[in-house]
């Protein structure tokens, strides 16, 4: 079950790996773009690939889908990227359902747990399989693998780094539970937990009444998608890459939000405890694109 292009690995390492995938279940397809195509999610697209039957249902707990479901007689059901299912969908199969979600629990429950840990200036994350249950992402551990956050990394490039070692921990789950040999050990509850709750619009605005670092590590934990954005002249700039600046051309005391620009090679931005650097931005209606590349027909 899954939906998105980080599912895909998964799902070709356990048909690569001969297992029997009967069934792939992913979201209906959507409507995109100007022209408003019907386009097909990149597992449903693995499936076919693979001639594996497609299930798409927009109600998971409608009866005709529960029957279809049964009638493959899956004794394991695998999460990726999906939604959230109810009790009679992951507790169908004898062994039950696993996800993977990409942190280590219990750390960023939710929706967005690869933004949020780079947002939050963490050097660490990981991968982690779990059994479902009730609440979610709280069930208990199968396997974790740990990720360095490199930084420079965006989400971008972390997330395609746990999209391959996450593909690598299911197969290392489904092979254990082949065995019979796993582990199953419940999630701590005495740590304070970060939570990672899904990104909106408005969660995506710069606030510049904060350090430096912690302006950077924003931008860098939604860079490229959804993309952390500002006013600059009363318009709207998508910002994503930011850097520090060493040496401040303006001296003078001024408010944070405010910019310095020589109109030809930098734009700064005050912070909380310095300047920030904008190195890269898509001003509205137009491309994304590198600040000299902007100043060459455009001035602030």
């Amino acid at each position: 079950m899954g939906t998105p292009e980080f599912a895909v690995p998964s799902l070709e390492i356990l048909i690569n790996n001969k297992f029997n995938v009967v069934a792939v279940i992913t979201a209906p397809d959507k409507p995109q773009g100007r022209g408003q195509k019907l386009t097909i999610s990149p597992v449903k697209e693995c499936a076919l690939n693979h001639n594996i039957p497609v299930l798409q249902p927009t109600n998971l707990k409608s009866p005709e889908f529960l029957a279809e479901l049964k009638s493959y007689e899956a004794n394991l059901q695998i999460v990726v990227a999906f939604r959230m299912l109810p009790e009679a969908v992951w507790s169908m199969p004898v062994i039950g359902t696993f996800n993977l979600h990409a942190s280590l629990l219990p750390q960023y429950r939710g929706a967005a747990p690869i933004n949020w840990a780079i947002m939050n200036g963490e050097t660490e994350t990981g991968v982690t399989t779990f059994f479902l249950k009730h609440e979610i992402d709280t069930g208990s551990i199968i396997f974790q693998e740990k990720e360095s956050i490199h930084e420079q990394d965006t989400v971008g490039t972390l997330y395609k780094r746990l999209m391959a070692k996450g593909a690598q921990l299911v197969l290392k789950t489904v092979r254990a539970i082949e065995t019979g040999n796993y582990p199953s050990l419940p999630q701590p509850t005495e740590l304070k937990i970060n939570h990672a709750p899904k990104i909106f619009r408005e969660t995506c605005e710069i606030n510049w009444n904060q350090p430096s670092k912690k302006i950077i590590d924003f931008i860098r934990g939604l860079s490229p998608y959804p993309a952390a954005w500002t006013r600059l002249n009363g318009k709207v700039f998508k910002i994503f890459k930011a850097a520090y600046v060493k040496t401040v051309q303006n001296q003078s005391p001024v408010a944070c939000g405010q910019i310095t620009s020589d109109n030809k090679t930098y734009l700064h931005v005050k912070s909380e405890d310095g300047w920030v650097a904008i190195e890269e931005f898509q001003p509205e209606g137009k491309k994304r694109m590198a600040i000299s590349e902007f100043f060459r027909g455009n001035k602030l």
